[in-house]
């Protein structure tokens, strides 16, 4: 049977909704908060010279861009039909194919494929004050522009690493003299650079909007991060929590002659949101209601921007519920069981690397407007699910 029929039956067979196996992806760098229900012994899966699984991905067509060692498979989400991991394909493949029975036509249209993806990013020391670039800068080196969000779920949090606070920008007082100065002693020695920045202590239950071309510094929380469908940084900070990175992380998306370039590589930045004085006004996301009922509550918990949006439906226990959304998504169960769309679903407890799950699906668009019925078989928990939208959904706030 050739990749198109495959895709097809599978389509047709789960009614709209495809199951996807378990996305797990290595970081060189920092260390691993070991939240993401993998097994202990299986956190160094890929061999100790790609460091530790550190990050979960949902819904993606995207590559990791991981370096050489990297499979040339590896982030990318695959739709597992049936039990049996041969029968795999990549959810790429059917986008490809499907189009916009998939995703619906505004998406293949604008985009012509699925344009975001999302994940858990899993640290137990905070990460590096870096940033994304903005469309035009990235588009000088053959890549997109990467804006995200972050949302903290309590369900994945049952610690919180040991620097549970997240930089964001500079302070409005801070000039841009100051940050050059810091950037010119990357290789001399540990520019401290967050002494310049402002922090904020991470909410569980709540989120932030980081644009492109805002530094920022990710506190040691798991957190469910939508994002557009690229990977493109520039690390500010030399030495964090005790480990060195390298000049080239500061300048590995700039073009060969803007190695050296300070004026460029602080041209990256999009000043002005960096020193907002309303940082947190303008970009801290608390939850949003758009339903409130018996039967199910659902909160917008990624929201004001133009790329993408995330939601957390709550089926009580026992409860049954029928909930339409506008657009196609991916989505992520963080609590319970029951069914989803007519299939079984279970909240992930451990995992082992290469298994399969039950605890993730996306959804498309026919089937999200036709409304997709989630059942809770618990007669004590409520089932949590984590969604993701594009930029089409017409109720994101």
């Amino acid at each position: 049977m050739n990749l198109s029929t495959r895709i097809r039956d599978a389509f047709k067979q789960s009614n709209g909704i495809l199951r996807l196996a378990p996305n797990f992806v290595p970081r060189r760098f920092a260390r691993a908060g070991c939240r993401l229900r993998l097994h202990p012994n299986d956190y160094y899966a890929l061999g100790t010279a790609r460091g530790s699984i550190k990050e979960r991905w949902f819904s993606s067509v995207i590559p990791a861009m991981n370096g050489e060692l990297a499979a040339a498979d590896e982030g990318l989400s695959y739709v597992t039909p049936d039990d049996n991991s041969e029968h795999r394909f990549l959810l790429k493949d059917a986008v490809a194919e499907l189009g916009s029975e998939l995703i619906g036509t505004e998406l293949m249209q604008k985009f012509g494929t699925w344009p975001m993806y999302s994940k858990f990013f899993d640290y137990e020391t905070p990460l590096f004050h870096h940033l994304h670039l903005d469309f035009d800068k990235a588009a000088a080196v053959g890549m997109l522009a990467k804006p995200e969000a972050y949302y903290f779920p309590p369900q994945l949090n049952n610690h919180l690493g040991s620097f549970p606070v997240t930089y964001f920008g500079y302070d409005p007082d801070v000039s841009l003299e100051e940050v050059v100065e810091r950037l010119l002693r990357y290789e001399a020695d540990d520019n401290r650079i967050t002494e310049l920045s402002r922090a904020y202590r991470i909410e569980l239950g709540t989120g932030w909007y980081t644009p492109p071309g805002v530094v920022h510094a990710p506190g040691s929380v798991l957190t469910y991060e939508p994002q557009w469908n690229a990977d493109v940084n520039s690390v500010h900070e030399n030495v964090t929590s005790g480990e060195v990175y390298p000049y080239d992380f500061l300048v590995e998306n700039c073009p060969p002659d803007k190695k050296r370039d300070i004026d460029y590589i602080v041209s990256l930045m999009d000043w002005e949101k960096n020193i907002d004085p309303h940082y947190r006004k303008t970009y801290f996301r608390p939850p949003v209601a758009e339903h409130e009922g018996e039967d199910y509550s659902e909160n917008w918990v990624v929201y004001g921007n133009p790329y993408f949006g995330a939601k957390e439906l709550t089926v009580p226990p026992g409860g049954k519920a029928v909930v339409e959304d506008q657009a196609a998504y991916g989505c992520i169960l963080v609590q319970g069981f029951g069914s989803f769309g007519g299939q079984h679903a279970e909240t992930a407890t451990m995992l082992r690397f290469g298994q399969l799950s039950a605890d993730e699906y996306f959804v498309s668009e026919a089937c999200a407007r036709a409304g997709v019925e989630v059942l809770n078989h618990s007669r004590c928990e409520p089932m949590v699910i984590l969604k993701h939208f594009g930029p089409n959904h017409p109720k994101m706030p």
